[in-house]
């Protein structure tokens, strides 16, 4: 086939426009270099004189070598994080692990009772909940170190000057502190991995061991923070004259047993949360039975933590005033009397869960239903004290609002947003809650002891006194000065502490050989496992708001008083931010905590389950912190003798 020579004359064409254009280039390079200037070149090939430009570009590359060289050494102060900035940075950082901390040193507390109770009883029941529980700890604690690891790298990164005035005052804690760390990884591999591989008694040692250990750490990271927030030991203008004075500080005790009850109480909650995770997704009744006993346990040792929690804060709050009222009134009457407010809901909201979850227990119980009345008077108590609790002080309203009411605050809602009335309504609402515990301890047994009736009568009449008198001093408070309404809290707290103690006694006393019922473990409703794991997160966002509240107070200061923070950052972050902040950090807690929660469910998912699976079948209705005591007597809910009653419970197993 023959070309078309119009096609060939184009693409010569082409061809040719291309090499023109390519040798233009050429010739235009070429002429540029033959016209620009040359200095002489000498018989040794150097420039004789450069061009005042270039002596001008040599003298200054020369000067800043020079400065280069000399200059001296300035510590930074401060240096930025990316996006997010230096203090949100520390603070994501710093809480969560704060709050992997408290899991690790709150689980081996309880996890050690209950393993002695295992041995105590006999009960291979109580071994197998001990070891699960344990099973949380190997992941949570390296979780633990690498946050810490990262804090501190960061806190060196992004505040020099700071940290280093910190290693200063307290450099003779960090020995002992890097000690007692080596001392708890190896209490704590030692306590897991030798499960059943020594003596029970140099078992339970180890457990031991390891809570006194954790406890120490805690306790002296407590000195570095409360240093910040109450400084002591120091000049005025920063030098140090006693470390063990800047260790104990106005809020260095107050907040160690602050800590140690509230990390009981968000390790019990945390570890209800696995159990409710695992009963939720169990495949047979006898896992559901076991979880839903080992859920319990946990809201139990939360419950145990909630109780007292409050009266601890109380210290804890009355301590910083005392060091500066000024900061008190920052706390309780300025920028963060709002928080409190969440506070209240928070705290609200955990009281209400914990009682709904009893409640809700008491179905599985059989004999409960003779205290079902009880159910809403308490929940009516519950929600009239959660109403106070939550009721502000000053109204956020408009102007027209204002001028109606007379001031910011409501003509009568005003009453219950003072102190006196929010003491009372907690000091009822943690009343109630234990009235709620007792009727569910009480649900499956009836005493036999002649003087039940005298005995309940004690209790109820020790109740009413201990309300009483709550009701009376909050009354009171409203006609006293701001100094007497604050001791008033003591007598109050005083009374609910002894009612418990003395209703308690009586109860261990009345109960002593009483008839037992069943105890239907797993035959509960999945809306309890929902509340358990509200509970834990209810808990984890409480901790992250406190948090906040607790380096807030220190507002544009460092160390309080002491140390001032020039950085960007040295403002206040509004609520509205904070809680962002703290909800978002929450998030991530919980999408590693669920990692944990699934690796302790493949851990040892072979080895143990045959071990705990003999167990509940030895003992098929497991009983809590509340085995029956030697001589009770069980009874079915017909009646019916105990080889019947086990007949039955026998029957139901294999029926599942």
């Amino acid at each position: 086939m023959k070309r078309k020579p119009g096609v060939l004359l184009i693409g010569l064409g082409v061809l040719a426009f291309v090499a023109t254009m390519i040798g233009a280039f050429r010739l235009a390079v070429t002429f540029d270099q033959r016209l620009a200037f040359h200095p002489p070149i000498s018989e040794r090939g150097e420039a004789e004189e450069w061009t005042p430009r270039q002596e001008a570009l040599e003298q200054q590359r020369q000067e800043e070598e020079e400065a280069a060289r000399t200059k001296p050494y300035e510590e930074e102060e401060y240096r930025a994080f990316p996006k997010v900035g230096s203090r949100v940075a520390i603070w994501v950082v710093a809480q969560l692990h704060l709050l992997f901390a408290a899991f690790v040193l709150a689980v081996p507390m309880f996890a050690v009772v209950i393993e002695w109770i295992g041995i105590r009883t006999g009960d291979k029941r109580y071994d197998a909940l001990a070891y699960e529980f344990t099973k949380l700890l190997s992941v949570s604690f390296s979780l633990t170190a690498t946050f810490g690891a990262g804090l501190t790298f960061m806190l060196i990164a992004l505040y020099p000057k700071f940290t280093n005035y910190l290693m200063h005052v307290f450099s003779p804690t960090f020995l002992p502190y890097v000690l007692l760390f080596f001392a708890e990884a190896g209490f704590l591999y030692t306590y897991y991995y030798g499960w059943g591989k020594f003596s029970p008694k140099v078992h339970l040692f180890l457990g031991i061991m390891l809570n006194v250990v954790g406890t120490g750490i805690m306790v002296i990271a407590n000195a570095w923070l409360t240093f910040m927030m109450t400084p002591n030991g120091v000049s005025e203008s920063g030098a140090l004259i006693s470390t063990w004075d800047a260790v104990s500080n106005y809020t260095w005790m107050p907040i160690n047993i602050h800590r140690l009850i509230a990390n009981v109480a968000y390790g019990g909650s945390v570890a209800a949360a696995y159990a409710a995770y695992q009963f939720l997704q169990a495949k047979n009744d006898a896992e559901r039975a076991h979880y839903d006993w080992m859920g319990y346990i946990g809201n139990f040792v939360a419950i145990c933590g909630l109780l007292p929690l409050p009266f601890a804060g109380y210290w804890l709050a009355s301590e910083i005033y005392a060091f500066s009222q000024t900061m008190g009134l920052t706390m309780m009457g300025g920028a963060f009397s709002w928080l409190f407010i969440i506070q209240a809901v928070l705290i609200g909201n955990l009281f209400l869960f914990a009682n709904w979850y009893l409640w809700l227990g008491m179905g599985r119980i059989q004999g409960a239903e003779r205290f079902r009345a009880f159910i809403w008077p308490l929940l009516t108590i519950i929600t009239i004290c959660f109403a106070i609790w939550a009721t502000p002080r000053s109204i956020i309203a408009t102007t027209e609002e204002v001028q109606a009411m007379g001031g910011s605050s409501h003509p009568v809602l005003g009453y219950l947003g003072v102190m006196s009335a929010k003491n009372t309504a907690v000091n009822i609402l943690i009343l109630t809650t234990y009235v709620s515990f007792l009727l569910y301890r009480r649900s499956g047994k009836i005493p036999t002891v002649k003087w039940a009736k005298t005995g309940n009568l004690a209790q109820a009449i020790i109740f009413a006194l201990s309300a009483a008198t709550v009701i009376g001093y909050g009354i009171a408070g409203y006609r006293v000065d701001a100094a007497t309404r604050i001791g008033f809290s003591r007598p109050q707290v005083g009374a609910v502490l002894l009612a418990m103690l003395l209703v308690t006694v009586i109860d261990v006393l009345m109960l002593r050989g009483a008839k037992t019922t069943d105890t239907r473990w797993g035959k509960i409703r999945p809306l309890s496992q929902y509340l358990l794991i509200m509970l834990a997160v209810t808990f984890t966002w409480l901790m992250g708001l406190m948090g906040y509240l607790r380096s807030g107070l220190r507002l544009h200061w460092h160390v309080f008083g002491v140390v001032r923070d020039t950085s960007p950052d040295a403002f206040t972050p509004t609520l509205g931010f904070a809680t962002q902040v703290v909800s978002v950090t929450v998030l991530i807690f919980f999408g590693l905590i669920g990692f944990v929660f699934w690796l302790a469910g493949l851990s040892g998912k072979e080895s143990h389950a045959g071990e705990e699976a003999a167990a509940h079948a030895a003992h098929p209705s497991p009983v809590g912190f509340d085995p029956s005591p030697a001589g009770a007597t069980p009874m079915s809910s017909a009646g019916g003798s105990a080889p019947a009653a086990s007949a039955a419970t026998s029957s139901r197993i294999e029926t599942s």
